[in-house]
């Protein structure tokens, strides 16, 4: 069943376009997962589906008993009231949970929160995110509408989540850079990508083979319309004039072909490598331990971090990972024991909270503050040319910092990090708000790294391309070291063989759909090139067929249109639309083979 449809939705913020007449419909079971580079509006599509922002025009249409519970990237709490009261203020007891303050208080025990009296000021901001995650879960939903449900969770805290949505018996739609999750939960993929939305069918790992197949298809299409444009350019040089039906329709493709919108590639993140020079000595931790009040932290610790290290470290939330990272930054002091640090040594520390940033400074302002320019491998880069790399354009550049979104203003403070060519990096939870397609860059850029890399992380998929050796936070202060990435520690401790975790299971063979088997025949070169008497008659036919199925598609378009709330009616044209412009496709494909065909044949007949 329907519960939610988007039509035509557009929305724009300050000067950019977010989305452009983008539809989406949300039906029973769907579990959603959606993708694109920070700044594309996900944020923003999730709140209209909420009810909590319109769009600038469209129509979003609802269910009138649909419910929709909505998880906020940054929740927002009554600081007067209790922790308890926060979460079950507003929910009603259901079937599901007749005892609220029970259900809520084993679920706020599950995501590490035990007391539930205090008021939320007390809590940490990941703390709260996971309170808030809580009161949305509380009461049951049609729609579960999650923004970044899955930062700051710990890893048993994320396999809990990963089996709540499994069982969940209505439709959620989140946003979620945790990749091996979106693999387990999601059945369907939502991609935002330069105003335009994309689904898909799949889950994340499937999605980016559909994903490249589209770009592929996207780049032949490109190709095959400046062929089709160069043709109709010759025709109407020619001296066209629309005396006829068929001359019109020529015509008027003509016009289409030229003033169509040029294919434009993504953006990419560029990370060239800005490390500085690392002596023999780096940093050496001696028996180090650490307590707060009567909870031990760190309990004699010692390693000595060598070249080209490349360290993950885990454990459950509140078990001192970040206060480790923090005393190798000299930021806190151990209790006991030394740490001592190489004279060569420069830490880069990419915190887990961005540092403060002045909200009137314009991006390029920001990272001047640290360099003008800097050295990398590919010579002498400056400010503004490395911020491009970082996807801030020559406008971007100019804008103020307060108008960039949560994932840009991280983007941004990851590339002041790494302006600053430290020769030891260290990340707190560096997943956390940055999209999909800049964590792949990032993991591919600590592969090359010349120095050491220290990383506290939740996220297994960047664990698993990043880590050589785990420190996990296992209790008491105990830090035990496991070699290998996440895979080979879980292993590890499930007493299985390493190998056994870190193999790949090989690419599935898909056998080629027949309509594109179909497809490739017709390119088939011919030794002699002619006319079949068939590719005759549907080469005098076939601009008239064009023409008749882009008739019927906009026919489908306004029932579509006359139809929003009637559901089964919109399932079933919307079905008919689709069908109707892969029909036009593969009849424009088509074309352009004939009309190649009819010129070859022409350029024989003139030699």
């Amino acid at each position: 069943m329907n519960l939610l449809t988007m039509e035509n939705v557009s929305k724009s913020f300050t000067e950019r376009m977010l989305f452009d007449n983008i539809n989406l419909g949300i039906n029973d079971n769907d579990r959603i997962g959606v993708i694109g580079i920070n700044g594309t509006g996900k944020s923003t599509l999730l709140k209209i589906i909420a009810g909590l922002e319109e769009p600038d025009s469209g129509t979003i249409t609802k269910g009138k008993k649909v419910r929709i519970e909505y998880l906020p990237q940054t929740p927002v709490f009554d600081s007067s009231k209790s922790i308890l009261e926060n979460v079950t203020e507003g929910k009603v007891a259901d079937e599901e949970y007749m005892n609220l303050d029970g259900a809520a208080r084993t679920m706020l025990a599950k995501l590490g929160i035990t007391d539930c009296d205090i008021t939320p000021e007390h809590l940490s901001g990941g703390q709260r995110k996971r309170m808030a995650l809580v009161r949305t879960l509380l009461t049951s939903a049609d729609i579960l509408v999650l923004d970044e449900p899955t930062n700051h969770l710990d890893n048993e805290m994320a396999e809990w989540l990963e089996d709540y949505l499994k069982k969940y018996r209505g439709a959620f739609i989140m946003i979620t850079h945790d990749r091996y999750f979106l693999d387990k939960v999601t059945n369907r993929i939502v991609e935002l990508d330069k105003s335009k939305l994309y689904s898909y069918n799949a889950n994340y790992s499937r999605f980016l083979e559909l994903k490249a197949e589209r770009e592929e298809m996207e780049l032949a299409t490109e190709r095959k319309n400046k062929s089709l444009y160069r043709m109709e350019l010759e025709w109407m040089m020619r001296g066209a004039r629309a005396r006829s039906t068929k001359q019109k329709a020529h015509i008027q493709r003509f016009e289409e072909l030229r003033d169509r919108k040029v294919l434009e590639t993504d953006g990419k993140v560029e990370m060239s490598s800005l490390s500085s020079r690392l002596g023999k000595k780096t940093v050496e931790l001696d028996h180090i331990s650490k307590k707060f009040g009567d909870r031990t932290l760190i309990e004699d610790f010692s390693y000595i971090f060598l070249p080209g290290d490349r360290i993950g470290i885990i454990g459950a939330n509140g078990c001192g990972k970040s206060t480790l990272l923090k005393m190798i930054t000299k930021k806190l002091l151990p209790d006991s024991g030394t740490i001592e640090t190489g004279q060569t040594v420069k830490i880069g520390y990419f915190s887990q909270e961005n540092e403060y940033m002045d909200q009137n400074l314009k991006v390029l302002e920001y990272i001047r503050e640290t360099a003008d320019f800097i050295q990398t491998v590919d010579g002498t880069v400056t400010a503004s040319a490395m911020c491009e790399r970082f996807l801030f354009s020559s406008s971007m550049q100019y804008t103020q910092i307060a108008k960039l979104s949560g994932g840009e203003k991280r983007r941004l403070y990851l590339l002041k990090i790494l302006m600053e060519a430290p020769n030891i990096l260290i990340l707190d939870e560096p997943t956390n708000d940055l999209d999909i397609a800049t964590l792949t860059v990032l993991e591919n850029y600590l592969t090359s790294f010349d120095g050491i890399v220290i990383t506290v992380s939740h996220d297994r998929y960047f664990l698993d391309k990043i880590a050589e050796r785990i420190f996990s936070f296992e209790g008491n202060g105990v830090i035990r070291q496991y070699e290998g990435n996440f895979s080979d520690y879980k292993a590890a401790v499930a007493g299985r063989e390493l190998a056994q975790s870190t193999a790949e299971p090989a690419p599935k063979e898909t056998a080629e759909a027949p309509v594109a088997a179909s497809k490739a025949t017709w390119k088939q070169p011919s030794n002699k090139p002619k006319f079949s008497y068939k590719e005759q008659k549907e080469f005098e036919t076939i601009d008239e067929d064009i023409a008749s199925l882009e008739e019927k598609i906009e026919e489908m378009e306004q029932k579509i249109a006359a139809s929003a709330t009637e559901y089964s009616k919109l399932n079933e044209y919307m079905a008919e639309k689709e069908r109707l412009e892969t029909a036009l496709a593969e009849k424009m494909d088509r074309w352009v083979y004939l009309t190649e065909l009819a010129e070859q044949i022409e350029a024989a007949k003139k030699a």
